[in-house]
């Protein structure tokens, strides 16, 4: 079985993922490490779109039972028919954007204030997670979800809310093989 996860920075796929991973004998792939070239300070250089796509495709294709955390929505439609269950999280911005600040905190530490490369990404990563649940931003938002959601061949998941984490994995795990 092949389960995506998806949802908002900060709403919890990959934490969800992993520890699904942790209680089953899936593998977990998260789609940031596909995404983003491995750069000191990181997220600061992306990998071109067909590179992500060869390198997760292979991991994806050799792993019967994988878990993949993260939005794969502009990585080619290949994708839409690729799952046999895709989880979506969505928790309010409020709580999103509290949990990002605090995980920007604990990834860069005092970097945070004296550096100004890392301040500067990190402050463009939260105005950008920020736009989420704006209905008229184009980037990765609820309604680019929601359209996405749409289009996918497997049945859909969707956990709304703070659902505590053991909660999640329960609800999931009901539906895995």
């Amino acid at each position: 079985m092949k389960i995506l996860i998806i949802g908002a920075s900060g709403a919890g796929t990959t934490t969800l993922g992993q520890t699904l991973a942790q209680h089953t004998s899936y593998t977990h792939l998260d789609v940031d490490n596909y995404y983003w070239k491995p750069t000191k300070p990181s997220f600061q250089e992306k990998m071109p779109l067909a590179k992500r796509n060869q390198k997760l495709t292979a991991d994806f294709n050799c792993l019967p039972k994988v878990i993949v955390s993260g939005s794969l929505i502009s990585w080619g439609n290949e994708w839409l028919q690729a799952f046999d269950l895709v989880v979506f999280l969505y928790l309010p911005q409020k709580t999103r954007m509290e949990r990002l600040r605090q995980r920007e905190i604990q990834r860069h530490g005092e970097a945070l204030h004296t550096h100004a490369l890392i301040r500067q990404t990190s402050q463009a990563f939260l105005e950008w997670a920020a736009q989420y649940d704006d209905p008229n931003f184009t980037g990765r938002s609820l309604a680019v979800h929601q359209q996405w959601l749409q289009k996918l061949a497997c049945p859909v998941l969707r956990l709304k809310g703070a659902i505590e984490l053991e909660q999640k994995v329960i609800k999931v795990m009901a539906l895995m093989e």
